[in-house]
Parts: C-alpha cells; sequence; structure tokens
C-alpha cells in the first residue's frame, strides 16, 4: 500500500498550529505502521528546504506535483485544506478552521485564495477531517459539504513528564500565538490594566496580521513596563514560559481547534478563554470562558484568576485531567480508520 501526504506544512522551526498537526500526524503514521510506504510530498517552493529532513525507512519524499501520478498511491491526504486539481484518486483533506470566510482577519487578497481552495478541496475530498465539530459544521453550512463526507478528529497534545512546581510559578499572565486582531489582544491588554501590580503581561508570538494596532495599544498602556513582547519563541521557550506562568490567556475571537489552551492545560496551567468558536469544545469544564466581544467580561474572569489561588488550583487539576483526554496517539489512530474506511468500501 502506498500513502502519500502533502509535508510541506511541516518544515522548519517556526511552526503553526497547521505545521504541528502535520508533523505529528506524519511521524506518527509512519511509526504505527511499518507496512506501509508512505510518501511525504512537498510543494516546490519547499522542495530543498525538505532535503534537509531525516526520513523514516518506509518514507519516500517527492515533489507534490508528480507524486500521485507518477507513483501510483492508493491515497493522498492533504493535511490542510488544499486539494489541488492534479491530484487524481482517493483523497482525504483536514479542515483546520474556516474563520477566513467569515471575517476580515487577513488581506483581501488571502481571503480570495483561501476560499478557492478550501471550495476545491470541499468538492474534490472523499472524506474530510474535521478538527472540531464547530470545524465540521461550517465545513457543512459554509461549503456544503454533506455531513456523510465529514469525520471529526481533534488535535492532540504531548503531556510533560511532570509539572513545575508551584513555587517556581511567577505572576506572570501569558498569552501564546500570532500577534494579531483575530487573537483578540487590545481586548485582553485592556483587561490585564484593571489587575494589582505587580502582574506582568507576555504576549509570545510573531507578528501576523494586524499586529501593528496591537503594538499601537501596547505603546501607550499606562502598564507599558509589565507588557512584553519578545516575539517568537522556541518549543524549548514556550515550554520554560508555561512553566513559570501562573494564568494561561486565549480571549481569541475565532478558533478551529485551539493547541494552544490544550498545551497550557498539560503544563498546569489554569486557563482563560473564549466562550465562542471550537474553544469551549476543547476546554470542557476545565477553564474559565468569557465572552472575547465584551471587555468587561475578560476583565472580570481575569481578575477572579489572579484574586484566587484556590480557583487557579482547582482549574490547573481540571486542565491536566482534560489534556489527557487529547494524545496525538489518538488522533493518529482515528486518521488511519479513515484511511481503511475510504479503502475498504471503494468510494
Amino acid at each position: 500500500m502506498r500513502i502519500a501526504l502533502d509535508a510541506s506544512y511541516s518544515l522548519g522551526t517556526h511552526l503553526t498550529g497547521v505545521g504541528v498537526y502535520s508533523r505529528e500526524i506524519l511521524r506518527g503514521l509512519a511509526a504505527a505502521h511499518p507496512e506501509v510506504r508512505w510518501l511525504w510530498c512537498y510543494r516546490a517552493h519547499r522542495w530543498r528546504e525538505s532535503a534537509s529532513e531525516g526520513l523514516p525507512a518506509n518514507v519516500g519524499r517527492r515533489l507534490l506535483w508528480r507524486a500521485p501520478l507518477a507513483h501510483g498511491v492508493d491515497l493522498f491526504h492533504a493535511l490542510n485544506q488544499r486539494a489541488d486539481s492534479s491530484i487524481p484518486g482517493r483523497i482525504v483533506s483536514t479542515f483546520h478552521d474556516l474563520f477566513v470566510l467569515t471575517a476580515e482577519y487577513s488581506s483581501p487578497e488571502f481571503r480570495a485564495r483561501f476560499a478557492q481552495q478550501a471550495r476545491q478541496a470541499a468538492a474534490r475530498s472523499h472524506r474530510i477531517i474535521a478538527v472540531s465539530a464547530f470545524t465540521a459544521r461550517q465545513v457543512e453550512e459554509l461549503l456544503g459539504v454533506e455531513r456523510e463526507r465529514i469525520r471529526v478528529i481533534p488535535h492532540g497534545v504531548h503531556l510533560p513528564t511532570q509539572t513545575p512546581p508551584a513555587e517556581r510559578r511567577e505572576r506572570l499572565i501569558l498569552f501564546a500565538g500570532a500577534i494579531q486582531n483575530r487573537k483578540n489582544l487590545a481586548r485582553l491588554i485592556d483587561a490585564f490594566e484593571q489587575c494589582e501590580p505587580g502582574w506582568r503581561l507576555l504576549l509570545a508570538g510573531s507578528q501576523g496580521y494586524g499586529a501593528a494596532s496591537v503594538l499601537e495599544r501596547i505603546a501607550r498602556s499606562p502598564r507599558r513596563s509589565d507588557i512584553e513582547t519578545p516575539g517568537y519563541v522556541s518549543d524549548a521557550g514556550l515550554h520554560d514560559l508555561l512553566s513559570r506562568a501562573s494564568i494561561f490567556a486565549f480571549p481569541s475571537l475565532d478558533e478551529g481547534f485551539g493547541i494552544p489552551v490544550l498545551e497550557a492545560m498539560a503544563s498546569g496551567v489554569p486557563v482563560l478563554t473564549s466562550n465562542r468558536s471550537a474553544l469551549p469544545e476543547v476546554a470542557g469544564d476545565a477553564a474559565l470562558l468569557a465572552d472575547p466581544l465584551n471587555t468587561e467580561s475578560i476583565t472580570q474572569a481575569l481578575l477572579a484568576l489572579t484574586a484566587d489561588e484556590a480557583l487557579r488550583a482547582d482549574l490547573v487539576e481540571r486542565g491536566l485531567r482534560r489534556a489527557q483526554q487529547f494524545p496525538w496517539k489518538e488522533a493518529v489512530r482515528k486518521t488511519w480508520d479513515v484511511y481503511n474506511e475510504l479503502l475498504g468500501n471503494g468510494a
């Protein structure tokens, strides 16, 4: 059996959520099924970079456009919502989110390109993996995909070997993700300004769409000296921050899943997040939820967390239990089940 996957997004050190997902699924499947010949395919602009990527013994490397045509694969998996028209045969596509179709969180050019690619992938895919029930509903409603073709397989998280001791925690409120309008950071800054002196806010992430307005808001904050913006942080850097933070604040306006929420929970950090999009689905009863469009709601939740050590301790315990329900191995296993379903019934 030969199965090809688009590995383009798995390269590099500055991985987005799609990149983390791609890496985990690619390597997880290759390790779990050594009997399969896997082809990791790369788009032309990533081909040279892929040459330095070490491959498992049962994995080959191909240019994306020629792999399905020249090597007779049984199935192709687009790990992002992009299934090019040149790819024949059985196709699985993973849809991570569709917020580009519902709000102006990116440039008009990007939105137009994304919409075209998403509609093409929806039309051409025999099965669609949605990373949350929320995203599955959007695929069904916005793209007209019948529910029978959609399978919900959540993202995952790796649990640390040990939770950092409470005495290492600082009066630090951490956000991790791109600095962009969609992450709702202006309202988070408004809320932080109401916290008592001694607390700091650290916004870890590279600059995205609308970053200039966020940075301008920070510059005029009366708590400017208590707000840090270190830019992108490595995996090791994020692990260190999660081991020191006392609160993780993620009041995003729209998420197809929300991996940072799980990562914080797995690291023993109490979470404040939004009560909309996929975030309540991910958080369950293990986070404090706020209305991301209501600054007062975010403020009250943040003040409750900064003031109540017992509340923070309770959310830490709930979060650790919640994170255990999302192992990456389960995402890999369910993805393999989708392949078997598709190949077995001849759809």
